[in-house]
């Protein structure tokens, strides 16, 4: 649970409470791409894809395939050049402009992927959201986020 966010009452996929849903279905709802992808692969497939690059950009094009409801980034873009994470940020803006009912949660330290989000959450220690809003909303008005691009640039 996010502090500071009050008490979250409901979660809704599609506009049904994730209570009332069959668990397997809402996993296959759900497409995760971690910082360290595990790939089901032959082996001889695995040694020729072995840099964390080639397995991250795999992970992600099978995730946005997928076309799952929700789609969560933790830290996914951690081991891509700024070239490939560019072109992530890409594919991710083509997916919302495609399939705008289509949720996308990006956990991040780099600041590229996360700037043309529709709502950056800022967490603090013990993960207390200290702000959120747009890139430029938290910019002109935020003080952590902007400290936090400040000392990044």
């Amino acid at each position: 649970m996010i502090n500071g966010w009050g008490s979250i009452t409901n979660i809704l996929v599609d506009g049904h409470d994730i209570r009332t849903l069959k668990l397997s279905w809402l996993r296959a709802q759900i497409g995760l791409i971690g910082q360290e992808p595990a790939l089901m692969l032959d082996l001889t497939i695995g040694e020729n894809i072995s840099y964390g690059c080639q397995k991250q950009r795999i992970a992600i094009a099978r995730a946005l395939f997928r076309n799952r409801k929700v789609l969560l980034l933790d830290e996914a873009t951690s081991a891509l050049d700024v070239h490939n994470e560019k072109l992530v940020e890409e594919s991710l803006n083509a997916v919302r402009q495609d399939n705008p009912s289509q949720t996308v949660i990006i956990v991040a330290h780099r600041l590229y992927i996360i700037q043309s989000c529709d709502l950056i959450c800022v967490l603090g220690p013990h993960g207390r959201l200290l702000e959120s809003g747009t890139h430029a909303e938290l910019m002109a008005h935020g003080t952590a986020y902007r400290r936090f691009v400040l000392d990044h640039m």
